[in-house]
């Protein structure tokens, strides 16, 4: 078996016709660069990069919040972007259950879940 290299990208769903309120949050609040979709791609939707991190936003004619799947987002500086993400209104859900790390949730404009987490700092 070919060993796995990384995860290239997540993607999101949300309602069709809801890329600019995709592009204020995952690059107005997130602070993402919205990159181009190759041409071979359907024109709809919207995709964001920063670093190694790639998210795609997917229009879904019969989209409905993904409250417990979602991607987990490494971070170098959590609570950075928590103070962000609450400067912009939005909700963070602290949540120290998982080892290692400190965490927490949020939600989308869309209402889909995002986790991001930090590890613990080591000495």
């Amino acid at each position: 078996m070919t060993g796995f290299l990384g995860l290239h990208h997540a993607t999101f769903t949300m309602p069709v016709g809801a890329e600019d309120r995709a592009r204020a949050f995952y690059a107005g609040v997130l602070g993402l660069t919205e990159i181009p979709k190759p041409a071979t791609m359907r024109p709809i939707g919207c995709w964001f990069r920063t670093g190694a991190l790639e998210i795609h936003g997917l229009p879904d004619a019969e989209f409905h919040p993904n409250r417990l799947g979602h991607p987990a987002i490494l971070v170098e500086d959590l609570d950075a972007l928590a103070a962000r993400l609450s400067a912009h209104g939005v909700a963070v859900e602290p949540d120290d259950r998982f080892p290692g790390h400190r965490r927490f949730h949020t939600y989308d404009c869309f209402g889909n879940q995002l986790e991001f987490l930090q590890p613990h700092a080591t000495t």
